[in-house]
């Protein structure tokens, strides 16, 4: 059964306003964030092609689309020369208590179903908080799309004893087991940079590692299991692209 006209329309609008944001993200050269809302929305304006039955609309919306398609790609074609040079660079400030910086916020867009392999180094993943901050890490890798495997973690030991580091990754260890993903845990004294990468070439540095939340107000406080909600100490996020990713 066709849309209803009322129903393009609402449908036109939206798909207006999020190639309107594609615009500006452009003019901004945040081209990545530009391209993802450049494709939702010319898969938005073909829907709404598809319900038109006037000649003169779906010749300007073949236009319009045709038009966005070009842009698409020369953004495209421009964000993988970069990361072909190595040249690729994102930086997200993130201000004290700043909300909406969940792992998956900060890394969807670059978990796709070609992430097989996360190798992850921080010095501090030791305590009680952070193995949780750890643990909700690997909990985002193991959903779809992307299919990881392996996951590598380079950490220091606690030197107040290392009964609890060691039992709590053992935990996660046995519990990626059962779900395929297999984890592999080193410790080094000397380790100070913190950084993640992805086999298909995504790198990032993040000046507190995944340890830049700020301890809940309680247990039962907002932000408390939704890190989205959680505020956050102020950190910098840099982002870079390699397709040579060095293993550990």
């Amino acid at each position: 059964m066709a849309k209803s006209s009322l129903g393009q329309d609402a449908d036109s609008t939206a798909a207006v306003a999020v190639l309107k944001r594609a615009v500006e993200l452009d003019a901004e050269s945040r081209y990545q964030q530009a391209l993802v809302c450049y494709q939702e929305g010319i898969d938005m304006l073909l829907q709404v092609l598809k319900g038109t039955k006037d000649s003169s609309k779906k010749s300007v919306l073949r236009t319009r689309i045709s038009n966005y398609m070009d842009r698409a790609e020369n953004i495209k074609k421009y964000l993988d020369q970069e990361k072909e040079d190595g040249k690729y660079h994102k930086q997200i400030k993130i201000e004290e208590n700043a909300t909406g910086f969940s792992y998956e916020s900060l890394f969807k867009e670059y978990l796709h179903e070609t992430v097989m392999e996360v190798w992850i180094e921080d010095p501090y993943i030791r305590q009680t908080h952070q193995l949780y901050n750890f643990l909700r890490f690997c909990e985002m890798l193991i959903k779809k799309p992307c299919k990881v495997r392996t996951i590598h973690l380079l950490t220091s030991v606690d030197g107040l004893g290392n009964v609890q580091q060691s039992s709590g990754l053992e935990e996660i260890k046995q519990s990626l087991r059962s779900h395929g993903v297999l984890l592999e845990v080193n410790y080094s004294s000397s380790i100070h940079d913190r950084e993640i990468r992805f086999n298909n070439g995504w790198m990032f540095k993040i000046g507190r590692g995944l340890d830049y939340f700020k301890k809940p107000q309680g247990r039962f406080s907002l932000g408390y299991c939704d890190l989205d909600l959680r505020p956050c100490h102020e950190t910098t996020v840099d982002i870079f692209h390699n397709k040579h990713t060095k293993k550990i």
